[in-house]
């Protein structure tokens, strides 16, 4: 009897294995294209189907990973995580991450924000600050009721994950409000220019036609995780000291310049109830540590094309990028195992 138990604990093993190595399918998609704020959706999730495998999120510049495109999903019951890309960033950043968590058993899936990514920078859009949270629940209405996955999804597991502005993004999610009193002054006590900058651009500096005043919470999503987030002193005292959505805080503690993560990251980590988070600061990693690969050279490539812009190449002294996306990705996966 216990050799037969011995070898079905085995098999279950060896079968949960499998399923973390299975290939990557990838999909892409427009939401809402009748809609004044089309959604350009990208889906990663567990394929049954291995070929033909694609290089995505590749250019001259970055690596990006190999998928399965239009794969055949798996069926199962997998838990779903959202991401929310940084100001003027797009779904490849963090496509290295959402490739690891497929493989681990979860479905992903990105938005490319209207008016604050890398191919719509429409100021009005830009300055409708309370779509971005809003475009990650209508993603979550559209995964979970309409799209081919919504019978696979665990509709009690749910994670959204952000970068930068993103990091900003999935707080409100979680509950966090904004504060336009409490930014201004703060922007006057440390008038930071690359965040206070940003407030005219971002519609934080006045009230917006159409702005909600209410919570922006989606209880659907049972935890976030904050990447290096900007804007954490916009996020109100009290909000965050009533915070009840388990929050991964995540930094880089190498400073770029004007983006102290002791003033963002730790804003959060200072007013988030100790039993609510967990914060973590890497530092050998900096603000673009956590986007994709880079390819040698390709500083001096960016550089040469948009003088300063190599610095989403510029990590800090340590680790390489690809040790730090190991020890970033291990972090995140703990913390969504443990929560």
């Amino acid at each position: 009897m216990k050799l037969v138990l011995v070898l079905m604990l085995l098999a279950v093993s060896m079968t949960s294995k499998v399923i973390a190595q299975d290939a990557v399918g990838f999909e892409q998609i427009i939401l809402y294209p009748d809609s004044d704020r089309p959604l350009k959706t990208s889906i990663w999730y567990p394929s049954q189907t291995r070929f033909p495998v694609e290089r995505v999120a590749e250019n001259a510049a970055f690596i990006g990973t190999d998928v399965v495109r239009i794969g055949t999903p798996m069926t199962g019951n997998f838990p779903l995580v959202v991401i929310s890309h940084g100001y003027s960033g797009n779904w490849r950043n963090q496509n290295w991450l959402a490739t690891k968590l497929v493989q681990e058993g979860y479905i992903v899936a990105a938005v490319d924000h209207p008016g604050t990514t890398t191919f719509d920078r429409s100021p009005q859009a830009a300055a409708q600050w309370w779509q971005r949270p809003q475009d990650i629940s209508r993603l979550l209405d559209w995964l979970l009721r309409s799209s081919m996955w919504r019978r696979d999804i665990n509709h009690h597991d749910i994670t959204a994950i952000g970068h930068s502005l993103g990091g900003w993004t999935v707080m409100l999610l979680a509950g966090a409000q904004f504060d336009r009193s409490q930014l201004k002054q703060e922007c006057l006590a440390k008038p930071n220019p690359r965040i206070c900058g940003l407030m005219p651009e971002l519609g934080l500096d006045k009230p917006q036609i159409g702005e909600p005043t209410g919570s922006l919470k989606d209880k659907r999503i049972k935890r976030v995780v904050s990447l290096d987030l900007g804007l954490a002193r916009s996020l109100s005292r009290h909000s965050l000291q009533t915070l009840t959505t388990p929050t991964l805080i995540l930094a880089a503690g190498v400073d770029i310049g004007d983006l102290p993560q002791a003033e963002e990251s730790g804003f959060l980590a200072k007013y988030i109830p100790k039993n609510r988070r967990h914060y973590i600061v890497y530092p050998d990693a900096a603000h673009f540590s956590f986007i994709q690969l880079c390819k040698p050279g390709a500083i001096t490539m960016i550089d040469k094309e948009n003088p300063g812009d190599g610095i989403v190449c510029r990590d800090g002294k340590g680790r390489s990028r690809k040790a730090l996306h190991q020890a970033m990705y291990e972090d995140i996966l703990s913390f969504l195992r443990q929560s």
